[in-house]
């Protein structure tokens, strides 16, 4: 590993340290309301409100917005919601991670109802139900296997909503550490790029944050080539920041 890439380790691991401090005073009161204030800017946005197909994280009991009436009002509105779900790659190597992210279809607002926690208690679909769902990368299902790739179908989206531990004044985002958004929409826009009927038209990025998780003026985020730049930012009761 280089100088400036652990450099760069260090200073993402210490950010993270500080916004994790600082959210541990946020009262759940105080989400709720800035969840609340957030969702209704989200639904303002021209890009949200003539969207088919979106993508939602599904938030933690607690530490950041929540997002579940998001999704419930959402699948109300008749739009298709994606939410991340992580699989495991049968054999990573040394220059790959042993998971990666795709968006997977949820069905209903009681499909969304039944999923099950994971160790972190967010709310994410059993693997077993994955063959059954759309799936925004295509991954191959098992009645696939030995099936022609170029073949699959993948689902395009049109927005996504993303979580982040940090985010500045630029509107760059620090992730939790995993890079499981960053990986995805590099795959995302290569998937554009290998199938030209998709069209090539990356979705609108929108980083939903806590008022407490904004840089101050003149503060950035810590980013390399890699890291993705939101095209706009929603914190609390914020007004909207645009690139």
């Amino acid at each position: 590993m280089s100088d400036d890439m652990a450099s760069l380790r260090t200073a993402k691991k210490e950010l993270r340290r500080h916004i994790t401090h600082t959210l541990s005073r946020v009262s759940e009161q105080s989400i709720q309301s800035q969840s609340h204030a957030a969702k209704d800017t989200l639904f303002s946005l021209p890009e949200y409100q003539s969207a088919k197909r979106i993508s939602v994280y599904l938030s933690m009991p607690q530490g950041e917005l929540s997002t579940r009436s998001i999704v419930t009002e959402a699948l109300r509105n008749g739009k298709e919601v994606y939410v991340p779900y992580i699989r495991n790659i049968a054999q990573p190597n040394k220059e790959s991670p042993a998971s990666a992210m795709d968006m997977v279809a949820l069905h209903s607002q009681e499909d969304f109802e039944g999923l099950q926690s994971d160790p972190w208690g967010i709310p994410t679909p059993d693997e077993h139900s994955i063959s059954h769902r759309k799936c925004c990368l295509g991954q191959q299902r098992p009645e696939q296997k030995g099936a022609d790739r170029s073949e699959e179908k993948s689902e395009t989206l049109e927005i996504v909503v993303m979580p982040g531990m940090a985010f500045d004044q630029k509107l760059d985002r620090l992730g939790h550490g995993k890079g499981y958004y960053d990986r995805f929409l590099a795959q995302y826009q290569r998937s554009l790029e290998n199938n030209p009927r998709q069209g090539n038209q990356m979705p609108f990025l929108v980083g939903l944050a806590l008022e407490e998780q904004i840089l101050p003026e003149g503060q950035g985020v810590p980013t390399n080539a890699s890291d993705w730049r939101l095209d706009a930012l929603i914190a609390g009761h914020q007004p909207v920041r645009r690139r």
